[in-house]
C-alpha cells in the first residue's frame, strides 16, 4: 500500500539563508477562498434584505439572533460588541473544514499555523481588556493571585491557553484526515487482494469496490460533524475567556443618576 500523508504543498517559499519561509500555500489558498466565498454571502444577503423575508432570510436572521443570545448568554449584554467577532471565527472555522471534503482543497483548519493565530488574537484580546481594566500593574499582580508562590502555574496556565486551544482543534482535524487517509489506504489494498487474481489489465479499470461509501461517511462525520463541534468549541473557550476578562459595569455606574438629588419640587 503506497500512502503518504504529508503536510500543505508550498507554492511559494521565500529562502532567507537556510531559513524557508513558506509565503503560499494551500492553507493560503483555502482561506482566501473561505474568506471570498464568505463576503460574496454577506453582500448577497445584505442586498436581498426585504420587509417580508424569504425563507433564506428568515434562516440568517434566526441564526445571527441565535449567535447574538448565546453572546448575551456565556459574555454578558455588555459584551454583545464581539457578536460578529465570534461569528466570523465561527463560519471562517467551519467552511475552512468542510472545504477539505472537495478533494481538491485542504481544510484550513488541518494547519497549525492557522488555529495558533486565532488562538493569539483570542489571547491578544483577553489580555488587552484585562490591562484595560485593572491597569498593567493589576494585570501582573493578578499572577501572583491568590499567593505569590502560585506565580509561576498561573504563567504557565496563561501561556498554555492558545496552545490547548489551537493544538485541540488542529489535533481533531488533522486526526480525522489521517485516519479517512489510511482507512482508504487500507481499502485499496483489500480491493487488490480480493482481486489480484485478475489480470493486470482488467485490475488497472476494475471500480473500486470497497473504497465506495466508507471514506464518504467518513469525510462527512469528520469535516462536517468534528468541524462543526470543534469550530463550536474553539468560539465557545473564546467567550468564555474573553467574557472573564471583560466583566460586566458596577451597578453604580450602571445607575449613574440614583445618587443625585432630585431637581422636581415636592410641592
Amino acid at each position: 500500500m503506497d500512502l503518504s500523508i504529508n503536510g500543505p504543498k508550498e507554492f511559494i517559499t521565500l529562502y532567507i539563508g537556510n531559513f524557508e519561509l513558506p509565503l503560499v500555500t494551500q492553507t493560503t489558498i483555502t482561506l482566501i477562498i473561505t474568506t471570498v466565498a464568505l463576503i460574496i454571502l454577506s453582500l448577497v444577503v445584505y442586498k436581498n434584505v426585504k420587509k417580508r423575508p424569504g425563507g433564506f432570510q428568515v434562516i440568517v436572521e434566526k441564526l445571527v439572533t441565535m449567535l447574538y443570545d448565546m453572546v448575551e448568554e456565556t459574555m454578558g449584554r455588555h459584551n454583545l460588541k464581539f457578536a460578529p467577532f465570534i461569528g466570523t471565527l465561527f463560519v471562517s472555522s467551519f467552511f475552512g473544514s468542510i472545504l477539505g471534503m472537495t478533494g481538491v482543497l485542504r481544510s484550513s483548519t488541518a494547519d497549525l499555523s492557522v488555529t495558533m493565530a486565532w488562538a493569539l488574537v483570542t489571547t491578544g484580546l483577553v489580555w488587552y481588556h484585562s490591562i484595560k481594566a485593572k491597569g498593567f500593574g493589576g494585570w501582573l499582580k493578578g499572577f501572583t493571585e491568590p499567593i505569590v508562590v502560585m506565580t509561576p502555574m498561573n504563567i504557565v496556565s496563561e501561556i498554555a491557553q492558545p496552545l490547548s486551544m489551537a493544538f485541540r482543534h488542529f489535533g481533531n482535524m488533522v486526526g480525522g484526515s489521517v485516519l479517512t487517509a489510511l482507512i482508504y489506504g487500507a481499502l485499496s489494498a483489500v480491493t487488490n487482494i480480493v482481486f489480484g487474481w485478475l489480470p493486470e489489465a482488467v485490475l488497472s479499470v476494475f471500480p473500486p469496490i470497497f473504497q465506495a461509501g466508507i471514506p464518504a461517511i467518513l469525510s462527512i462525520y469528520f469535516d462536517v460533524f468534528s468541524g462543526f463541534v470543534q469550530a463550536f468549541i474553539f468560539c465557545l473557550l473564546t467567550m468564555v475567556y474573553v467574557g472573564t476578562a471583560c466583566p460586566p459595569p458596577e451597578e453604580s455606574e450602571q445607575l449613574p443618576d440614583a445618587a443625585e438629588p432630585s431637581t422636581e419640587s415636592g410641592d
